[in-house]
């Protein structure tokens, strides 16, 4: 299920990004700022380059590129 980031309280969106911009393997040694990257994470979601993908089975949130996120959820 996609779930709309923008009805999101703003901390829990915040909180959903900066955990998704410092996992282990997504720095890839990139030395930008946490703001920074998270401020790039929001402009993808509202430009709908990024979506919030809810897990009903694992009960957890992932931050996708559209072209991962599963073709029927888009429609």
């Amino acid at each position: 299920m996609l779930i709309p980031y923008d009805q999101l309280e703003a901390e829990t969106l915040t909180r959903l990004i900066e955990d998704f911009v410092t996992r282990e393997g997504t720095d890839n040694g990139d030395d930008t700022p946490l703001e920074t990257r998270v401020l790039r994470v929001r402009q993808a979601l509202a430009k709908g380059q990024a979506f919030i993908l809810f897990d009903l089975d694992s009960q957890q949130c992932q931050l996708l590129a559209k072209h991962e996120v599963p073709r029927e959820l888009l429609e």
